[in-house]
């Protein structure tokens, strides 16, 4: 069989498809995660107006979620007054995302030879949860929001997993 023979038999191979659709899940996910690092204090003015968190009121005055989303709001507010240029730091954050993203194109176009940046996905994933632990513990990060941030590993390596999973399938 030929290459092009070859091709055309795994381009109607359902283990492609599925594992495409994979990819393309896992794709999604990083550039709308990092795209919503652009407008972050916007983005959190809108859900803290959206639970009646009121940013002249005192962070003290509410509980659980609320509490922690009004301290990042007036934290937030007040880096950004004073120093705006922070924000730039969100925005290489973005495009971070958005460049990772770019790696996955190989797996996306022929997983059974592009197994490399799967495996370091489901490596970056698996990272995530000691960094959020660790990190966040240190930076005073909630632990209900830690475990919020280790759910984008745990998730992200799903649709990895299963592609590299079905990459060596696709070799039968």
């Amino acid at each position: 069989m030929n290459a092009i023979e070859r091709d055309r038999a795994l381009s109607r191979n359902p283990n492609l498809r599925r594992c495409r659709i994979a990819v393309v899940v896992f794709i999604a996910g990083l550039v709308l995660s990092g795209l919503t690092a652009f407008p972050l204090f916007a983005e959190l003015k809108l859900i803290c107006g959206a639970l009646g968190v009121d940013p002249a009121a005192a962070p003290a005055s509410y509980a659980g979620v609320r509490f922690w989303l009004a301290t990042v709001q007036a934290g937030l507010a007040r880096a950004y007054a004073e120093s705006p240029w922070l924000a730039y730091g969100t925005d290489w954050l973005a495009f971070a995302h958005v460049a990772i993203a770019l790696f996955f194109i190989g797996p996306l176009i022929d997983p059974a030879r592009n197994r490399w940046p799967l495996v370091a996905g489901l490596m970056a994933c698996a990272l995530v949860i000691p960094v959020a632990l660790i990190a966040g513990a240190v930076r005073g990060i909630p632990l209900y929001w830690r475990l919020i941030d280790c759910s984008f590993g745990v998730f992200g390596a799903i649709p990895l997993a299963y592609c590299l999973y079905a990459s060596f399938r696709l070799e039968d």
